[in-house]
């Protein structure tokens, strides 16, 4: 089966950004063990960095709960779009399709299925997804090997890897600017939350933002 459009950059941009996140972790006293079971039974790479950045010792346990929540709260809003394609599935099944859903598979997933107007493609899916999560954890953990032998990753140019693999998404799901309308209120929004408000509010404003927008955009074209 041939790779989605887009994938295989999407995949390469997992690199720099895993290696980024798993040498930061080491930094902040993660062992070579602890990482690949941090980003395996997380997944998700915003709650990650989050977590990370708060990490002390002791651990600030609900803080780092609450903002990998806040951080995550995004996947509420994703798992409600696409609960219509996988309605079908045992319950078993949908948490698993749930568990392996990521910003990256979520939005080739729902493309795909939107075409057939149907059901979720299970095979589609979690050949990206499975491809996305292992590439994700495997180099995560080789950032925390070779992050305190590098220094700071970053210098290197490694965290401009999140914006890349964005940037990606967004030109595969490009339906013209007519379209784009909730893409700016939610870009607007949200950052203009991040300059105002510490922490990580910006998320969820950005998200609701954006559905916000689209439910009044549809209704005014109608």
């Amino acid at each position: 089966m041939a790779w989605p459009k887009g994938f295989n950059s999407v995949m390469v941009g997992f690199v720099p950004f895993a290696l980024v996140l798993g040498a930061q972790a080491a930094e902040r006293g993660f062992s070579i063990v602890e990482v690949p079971l941090m980003t395996g039974l997380n997944f998700g790479g915003g709650s990650e960095f989050a977590a990370v950045e708060l990490w002390t010792s002791p651990p600030h346990v609900l803080l780092i709960v609450a903002i990998t929540f806040l951080v995550n709260s995004r996947h509420l809003l994703m798992g409600a779009a696409l609960a219509p394609f996988i309605r079908h599935l045992p319950k078993r099944k949908a948490l698993v399709t749930l568990f392996f859903m990521c910003d990256e598979s979520w939005a080739m997933g729902l493309a795909d299925a939107k075409k057939s107007a149907t059901v979720l493609s299970l095979g589609y899916f979690f050949g990206v997804a499975l491809g996305l999560y292992s590439t994700w954890v495997i180099f995560t953990t080789v950032g925390a090997f070779v992050g305190p032998f590098l220094g700071d990753v970053t210098r290197y140019g490694f965290d401009m890897a999140f914006p890349a693999v964005f940037l990606v998404m967004l030109a595969g799901m490009w339906k013209g600017a007519v379209a784009a309308r909730p893409w700016l209120v939610s870009l607007i929004i949200a950052g203009t939350t991040y300059v105002l408000f510490p922490g990580a509010w910006y998320v969820p404003a950005g998200a609701v933002s954006g559905v916000l927008s689209a439910f009044f955009c549809a209704r005014s074209d109608a």
